[in-house]
């Protein structure tokens, strides 16, 4: 219940700013309006809001100011892509209840980008769009190192899955997803890139034949698929995780944005691969503390919305 009055509660105010009206009375569609409803998926150890902050920061409210109706997802911080993906489902369907809309467009980041996936795969006829941003479409070496790092079952791996708990309850706590089911191993093992591989032939659509190609625009299922990422580490001295990611970067052969690789964010149509922005930076970083010289990631998402538009999405 309390994820459906949220949608609407959110529904009701971009439809209050969703159209704007010339002097002659004639209604003029805004920057960021696409036909159908925009939904945020986020990735590993995320959440829609926490204490007013939002997980992707300042995005919703960049794109509905212009026309977008945007809805945040709040699936498990921690979990399978499968299990996230049938909880994003869930959402999708109340997004479609509430707004009348046919279909949404889903923008997933990091672990949001394979959920997303997963939905438009199994329920193609919900979705017009997947877009995924430093998503985890063929692994992370992060996640490879720390499988084979700690051994299963042993103690170090139980010290970690505790700590990834409490973090999680830490998260459901603020974020008032108590009620979501949580599972560390599962989402790391979703992560790695024997789980990403696996995952890819039971839902293929937009996965890039090639190491670092693009997949196919629209696929069968005659779903979108756009990508992009960034390649920085460290891009803004004020930000105290670049330094975190700077030295998870250092675990790559292959430009990288501290947690995922390059190629490995590859999905259907690649708008761009070299941003200087790292993981967290895509999502606007913390608190919008982001690259000086690179585009602003809120400008990103604006024209996403505003490329989808010119598509009829």
């Amino acid at each position: 219940m309390k994820r459906f009055i949220t949608l609407l509660i959110c529904c009701m105010a971009t439809f209050s700013s969703q159209a704007s009206t010339s002097t002659s009375g004639v209604s003029q569609k805004g920057y960021t309006e696409t036909k159908y409803p925009i939904v945020l998926v986020h990735g590993l150890f995320g959440f829609d809001s926490i204490a007013g902050i939002d997980y992707f920061y300042g995005i919703p409210h960049a794109l509905n100011k212009d026309g977008a109706t945007v809805f945040v997802a709040q699936i498990s911080a921690t979990n399978s892509t499968e299990l996230r993906g049938e909880q994003l489902l869930a959402q999708v369907e109340d997004v479609l209840a509430i707004t009348g809309a046919e279909k949404v467009n889903l923008i997933g980041h990091s672990h949001g980008g394979p959920t997303a996936r997963y939905v438009a795969s199994v329920a193609p006829e919900m979705v017009a769009s997947v877009t995924s941003i430093g998503g985890v479409n063929k692994g992370s070496r992060i996640a490879d190192i720390v499988r084979g790092a700690v051994p299963e079952g042993s103690i170090p791996e139980g010290i970690a899955v505790k700590l990834a708990e409490g973090l999680v309850g830490m998260i459901n706590l603020l974020s008032g997803g108590s009620d979501l089911p949580q599972d560390p191993l599962a989402s790391l093992a979703a992560l790695t890139t024997e789980g990403a591989l696996a995952f890819n032939q039971k839902y293929p659509e937009g996965i890039p034949e090639s190491a670092c190609g693009e997949g196919d625009y629209v696929a069968d299922n005659g779903v979108s698929y756009f990508s992009w990422t960034g390649t920085g580490n460290f891009t803004n001295a004020l930000d105290p995780i670049d330094a975190a990611m700077t030295v998870l970067g250092l675990g790559f052969h292959n430009p990288n944005d501290g947690l995922v690789g390059q190629c490995s964010t590859h999905l259907g149509k690649v708008i761009r691969n070299d941003y200087k922005m790292n993981h967290l930076d895509e999502i606007n970083g913390l608190l919008g503390i982001t690259h000086l010289f690179e585009t602003a990631p809120t400008t990103l998402y604006r024209q996403h919305a505003n490329r989808l538009q010119l598509k009829g999405l």
